[in-house]
């Protein structure tokens, strides 16, 4: 599906994303015109996803990570509903669906350990069919990213 040329271009763009085009098609060996044609073709197949920026929490006053262990009662409300409902919320950074005990693994960043509660109470607790919700606060990060590694492509891991 994507060549090494492709994985080039990918670790190049997940580095920095807004790096010029005719530096990635320095770095890859090929002219700015072969290189944008990949980059769109990526794009067009659904490798490359979008462009974000990184911002830097504290900075934002959003220092305090939590992962939300979320019980949902789905006789009262559907998968689907419920997840929807809470990555509304501007807080919540990432909601996955999960097997095990809890039915979602959120993901928060707020000011404090007080918004964090008010986040619980006031929003989390208002999304139809929530039961409980257990709380695990970040001490100290040590990675995040949503970079991909690429090297093992070709073994289909």
């Amino acid at each position: 599906m994507i060549d090494d040329t492709d994985k080039k271009i990918l670790r190049i763009l997940q580095e920095k994303a807004r790096i010029p085009n005719v530096e990635v098609s320095r770095q890859v060996g090929m002219a700015p015109s072969a290189v944008l044609e990949r980059i769109r073709k990526l794009e067009k197949n659904g490798i490359i996803d979008g462009y974000e920026v990184r911002l830097n929490p504290e900075r934002l006053m959003r220092s305090l990570a939590a992962f939300l262990f979320v019980e949902a009662d789905l006789r009262k409300s559907d998968i689907a509903s419920v997840g929807k409902a809470l990555a509304e919320i501007p807080e919540i950074q990432e909601v996955h669906f999960a097997s095990g005990a809890d039915c979602f693994i959120v993901k928060t960043r707020t000011s404090d350990a007080k918004g964090l509660e008010r986040l619980i109470e006031e929003r989390i607790f208002a999304v139809e069919g929530i039961r409980s919700v257990r709380t695990n606060i970040v001490m100290s990060s040590h990675k995040e990213t949503l970079r991909m590694p690429l090297d093992s492509l070709d073994e289909g891991q």
